[in-house]
Parts: C-alpha cells; structure tokens; sequence
C-alpha cells in the first residue's frame, strides 16, 4: 500500500531532545533517540527480553534504556549490557537508516541495504536568511492517499475554507497537470481577482495594499512517497503575476510531507516557508497559527470521508477532470509499490 524503500520525515528534532520517541511509520514500531555524540538513531521499538516498547525508556550515555528492566541497547539493534546478564547470545533487532536534515528527521522503513540519503529532497528555504518558515504535525486518521488526493485538487478550497483561502475563482478557473518522471505537478493561474483573507492579511505584512486586485497562482508538485510542495501566492495585477518582482508579490511554499502510520492513518507535517518579510518572527508565528487552523478543517472533512469509504467499501467513486494530480499521483505509488514487490519475490 506504500512504498518503504524510501525517505519519510518520521519527527522534528525537538521531539526527542529529552527522551525517546515512539511513532509507527508504514507499520513499523520505531523508537527514535539520540544515541552517541547526540546522533539520532532508530531501532525497533520492541525489546528482546520481554517485548516492552523500548520507547518508554530512557538514554543514558547514548544507550537506550528499555524501562522495564535495564536492558542497554545499541544503535544498530544489537543488547550491549543489563544487569546481572550476559548479553551476548540475545538476539538483535531491526535498527533503520535515519538523517536529521532541513530541521526533520527521516526515516527509511524498508531495506537498510538500499538508504541513500542523497535522496532526501533538497529544501532551499532552510536555513536561509531569505525565507522563513513554521510548521506543525498532525495525526490523522485517513489513508494517505486521501491526503494526497486533498492537496493536489484545490478546488476545495472554495468549500471547505472558503473564510480564509477560498474564492469562487478557483472553481471558474481550469487547472492544468502534467506528469515529469516521477512528478505530478497540478497548476492553476488566476488573474484580476480580489485576494481572499488570508492572502489581503500577507499582502499587508510586506506593506502592499490589500484593496487591489491581484494574479494569484496555485501550483501543487508531488514527488514520491508521498511529498507535496505547493507554490503559492499572489502579486499585485499587472505586474507579471508569478513572476513578478519580489516587492510587487507575497509568494511562499506550502509544504506538506504524509507520513503514513498504518493504512488507514498519517503524521501530516505541514508548515509553509515564505519568500517576503522574513525577518518578523512575530509574523512567523501568526501566519503558522492560521494555516494550522485552515489545515484543521481538512482534517474533520478527511476522516470523516475516510469512515464512509470504510463503511462502504464496494461503493464507486467520481474521476472528474480536476482529481488528475491525484490520480497521476497514485499510478507512480502504485507503480513503486509492485516495484518493490517484484523485487521481494526476485
């Protein structure tokens, strides 16, 4: 259902900064910590003595420590100590190739044989004093799939955020995808319309007038397992539209990696970076709490949708034009996972 032989964001570094972290990814149990000269690790989070989950210990001088009876754990999965034992004969367990890069932690839940971290996207925003950037995580209970699915048609946004983002003009105005190797990338160009709230709220923070109208652009890419970055903004009209120069515009990335947990559950971590006023932490910290709630409001329309297909699986589904970016999206998922089928059974 997805593919593992791949790069997911698992946890942001401060979510193991005091003590070991438990999350599922794929349907594997992991426990993320910080183990020698603070490198993160990740091993299994089961422990070979009794089955406790090793996530509910502590590290002690970069070993992890299961909390049920002391048992010390290497970073490759392999007993070092416990007390009044002799480790050697125990058996190891399943340790995974992790990075910490771009302020994520990733994880590669399949063959540790095949990790390569020069494969993990390159984030331009990071740690450049042009853009800033805020974000957050979210558990959902949806397949990830739906997810992909909601940010690759943003012709919902009319409905299901029409205070905040949405405008009749997305409806009125087609969308165009197109399919590069493994990117979908789904694009929609409006021009002379009146910026919703949000977007009058941004043009504000870098000191343009809201009460004009404007060429705004939605341009949604994304890239395998389960990546969308969307392009996102607007500038004042007649002035090249996404192209525009940065003074005329408010332009900014949203950025959504769907980290699937079992097949019918996602760690959704969003955030947005942006290319305007980057300076203003104050502005950093407003702009995350409104996108997190507009993001909220996709996360009651998701699982409920996710309980009805669950409900009546036999049921058949609408393809309509603007479900393309979706569509094409999950034919290169599809495509993958028999990949790595085919390869298990070689």
């Amino acid at each position: 259902m997805f593919p593992k032989n791949t790069w997911y964001v698992a946890a942001t570094p401060s979510e193991i900064d005091e003590k070991p972290l438990g999350r599922t990814i794929c349907n594997e149990r992991i426990v993320f910590y910080r183990g020698e000269e603070n490198k993160v690790a990740a091993v299994e989070d089961f422990c070979p003595h009794r089955g406790a989950p090793l996530s509910l210990g502590y590290v002690c001088e970069g070993k992890l420590v299961c909390g049920y009876h002391g048992l010390e754990m290497g970073c490759d999965g392999k007993t070092v100590a416990m007390p009044g034992q002799r480790v050697r004969g125990f058996p190891a367990i399943k340790s995974y190739p992790v990075v910490e890069r771009y302020g994520f932690i990733w994880v590669w839940p399949g063959d540790a044989a095949q990790a390569d971290d020069s494969k993990i996207p390159h984030m331009e925003w990071y740690d450049n004093p042009e853009w800033a950037y805020g974000g957050g995580l979210y558990h959902i209970n949806c397949d990830y799939r739906l997810m992909i699915d909601n940010l690759m048609d943003l012709t919902h946004e009319t409905y299901v955020h029409s205070t905040s983002i949405g405008q009749k003009e997305i409806d009125e105005t087609p969308c165009k995808t197109t399919v590069n190797g493994d990117e979908v990338v789904t694009a929609r160009y409006m021009t002379g319309i009146t910026p919703p709230p949000f977007w009058k709220a941004a043009l504000r923070s870098n000191n343009l007038p809201d009460d004009v109208t404007v060429d705004r652009w939605q341009i949604c890419r994304f890239t395998p397992p389960s990546h969308v970055i969307i392009e996102v903004g607007v500038a004042l009209e007649g002035h090249g539209g996404y192209d525009a120069p940065n003074d005329k515009k408010v332009y900014s990335r949203v950025i959504d990696f769907i980290t699937p947990e079992t097949e019918t559950s996602i760690h959704y971590f969003w955030g947005m970076a942006r290319k305007f006023n980057p300076k203003d932490k104050a502005l950093t910290a407003t702009i995350r709490e409104g996108q997190g709630k507009i993001f909220g409001e996709d996360l009651e329309m998701l699982e409920k949708q996710q309980r009805n297909l669950l409900d009546y699986p036999d049921r058949a589904l609408l393809m309509l034009n603007i479900d393309a970016g979706g569509v094409q999206s999950r034919k290169i998922i599809d495509r993958l996972v028999a990949e790595e089928q085919a390869q298990a059974k070689a």
